[in-house]
């Protein structure tokens, strides 16, 4: 049974899908989602990405809201994928990642791609991975497909920032 956090991103999916309209944030909001954190919402079909679009800082009141509009953004706006249409709801896997604010780290030896996720920015270009993902086992990965989403493909120096993530499946 998935917990409150999935099942949130999960009505807020439906809903989009199959009506067009955004759902309200609960009230009253649960006591776990009333605090403020950035949150990743990640679409699975068939073990398959389908959608996975979030935020590193908060950007709403609070987390309830910030799943809200991040499932949405993920299912119709990630720019790598068509919409979720209606038929493929019920095939769909959804996690959710609240993340821990980012902390600056000196050294790519601060990092474990199992724990952290991580952020690398070089000026206005910034480019993140999570935590924890299929197939990214060491640091030097997660730092270069960190650079690639960044835009950043030269070998020079770069930012970099690492955080946690409680993640809800």
């Amino acid at each position: 049974m998935p917990d409150e956090f999935v099942e949130l991103a999960t009505k807020a999916i439906r809903t989009w899908v199959l009506e067009k309209r955004i759902i309200d944030t609960p009230a009253p909001v649960p006591e776990s989602m009333r605090g403020r954190a950035g949150v990743f919402v990640s679409i699975h079909e068939d073990g398959d990405l389908r959608g996975c679009i979030g935020t590193f800082l908060p950007t709403t009141a609070n987390i309830a809201r910030e799943i809200i509009e991040m499932a949405i953004e993920a299912c119709s706006g990630d720019p790598r994928f068509s919409p979720v249409r209606p038929n493929e709801l019920d095939g769909l896997e959804i996690n959710v990642d609240v993340l821990d604010l980012p902390e600056p780290i000196d050294s790519i030896a601060q990092l474990d791609p199992k724990t952290y996720g991580v952020i690398v920015s070089r000026g206005a270009r910034r480019g993140l991975l999570l935590p924890d993902l299929e197939g990214i086992d060491t640091a030097e990965q997660q730092v270069a497909i960190a650079r690639r989403k960044a835009g950043i493909y030269d070998d020079g120096p770069v930012q970099l920032q690492r955080f946690r993530v409680t993640r809800h499946t």
